[in-house]
């Protein structure tokens, strides 16, 4: 016999409140795909590209970038398999202007030495693409990319071959010519679109990490000036970012041992002349890629602007109301005055191998956590009311 009933009851309506369920939103209800598997998937990429910067650095470190003089994307993949194939492969080295006016009377086995690090660049390359298409076409196939995620994950795909062609393009730069080096405007464009690829992989790992209903709830919290602020100062990093690549495609880091003065002067001397190669000059404008002293100042500048609008920046994330922003704008400011340091030691160590890939590596690691504090000033963690925001 059913229980009695209150007078006071809707009709309808469960006869106990324990019986009714929340039902979720239209965001709740959309399908979720499967985010975490893709995000592990693009924690996977990132750290191959992160990898791939170090070993790119460390590559033009060594004088190895030019060591491959063809184009190979699929046949490349296998290296000289016997003397006959690394004696062509030394044949087609030699005919580049690096060996004639650099490297002339480099044995074999020296060869060998720059050649593997320029394979194992280009093999970790493909290894990226590799990963990327299992990856994309798996999740595709079955089905599992979240809403929306598609165009995101093919452009990181797009990006990744055109990526590739732009390290040819950089490459084919010193095959010919006077040219001993790649062009250094080259170089900082093939840099610059592998931290973008990377930033990019962070941002969305950084989205993943929370679902759809989560961000939309913690936009609300939004802090807009902080975000803007953020926003710049990742823009400026990555200018910065750009001026380092010009300053190792010159080799300028090499040029003036000294700090705060460049070789005793605060402004090097001949910063906008750059020789012709026949006794004459070319126009101005190439000094700002090819003049070691010129190149080397504007990096250093650059670095002091960058610092102190960091400085800023973070100041104005101490008001934020919420720790995890605070915590991760304290961590871009702890990375920030280490890469100063670094930098510095790079200069005076006329950039020892060691500390120049410590300092290219410390780029990535500063890189991340601007677009992390970005992105929490985007969509704050807020605290919990037992524990307060702090």
């Amino acid at each position: 016999m059913a229980g009695k009933r209150s007078i006071f009851e809707e009709v309808g309506s469960p006869a106990k409140p324990q019986d009714i369920k929340p039902a979720g939103g239209l965001i709740d209800s959309r399908p979720k795909g499967a985010r975490r598997g893709v995000r592990a998937w693009l924690m996977v990429i990132f750290a191959l590209v992160m990898l791939m910067i170090a070993v790119g650095g460390l590559t033009r470190l060594t004088d190895s970038g030019l060591s491959i003089t063809e184009w190979r994307p699929v046949t490349g993949a296998l290296p000289p398999m016997n003397e006959a194939a690394w004696a062509s492969e030394f044949d087609k080295y030699r005919a580049i202007p690096e060996y004639q006016l650099q490297n002339k009377g480099m044995s074999l086995e020296e060869f060998k030495f720059i050649y593997w690090w320029e394979w194992g660049h280009r093999q970790l390359g493909r290894v990226i693409g590799l990963v990327w298409a299992v990856g994309f076409f798996g999740f595709l196939a079955a089905r599992q990319i979240p809403p929306g995620w598609t165009g995101r994950l093919l452009g990181l795909g797009a990006l990744g071959g055109l990526q590739g062609a732009i390290g040819w393009w950089m490459v084919s730069s010193g095959l010919d010519g006077t040219m001993l080096d790649v062009a250094s405007y080259r170089l900082a464009t093939h840099l610059g679109l592998a931290f973008i690829i990377l930033g990019l992989i962070a941002w969305y790992v950084f989205l993943l990490g929370r679902t759809d209903a989560a961000l939309m709830q913690a936009r609300r919290g939004r802090e807009g000036k902080l975000f803007s602020m953020s926003t710049g100062l990742m823009h400026f990093a990555f200018l910065q970012i750009l001026l380092g690549a010009l300053v190792a495609g010159i080799d300028a880091g090499r040029a003036f041992p000294t700090w705060p003065d460049m070789n005793g002067q605060f402004f090097p001397a001949d910063a906008f002349y750059v020789p012709d190669g026949n006794g004459g000059a070319l126009p101005i404008w190439h000094a700002f890629f090819e003049n070691p002293g010129l190149v080397q100042f504007m990096h250093r500048m650059a670095g002091y602007g960058l610092f102190v609008f960091g400085v800023v920046v973070w100041l104005r994330a101490r008001k934020s109301a919420h720790g995890t922003t605070r915590f991760a704008f304290d961590m871009v400011m702890l990375m920030m005055v280490a890469q100063v340091g670094l930098g510095i030691m790079a200069a005076v160590t006329a950039a020892q191998m060691h500390v120049a890939i410590t300092h290219q590596i410390g780029a990535v690691v500063l890189w991340v956590l601007i677009i992390r504090g970005r992105h929490l000033a985007q969509y704050p963690v807020a605290g919990s009311i037992r524990k307060g925001t702090a």
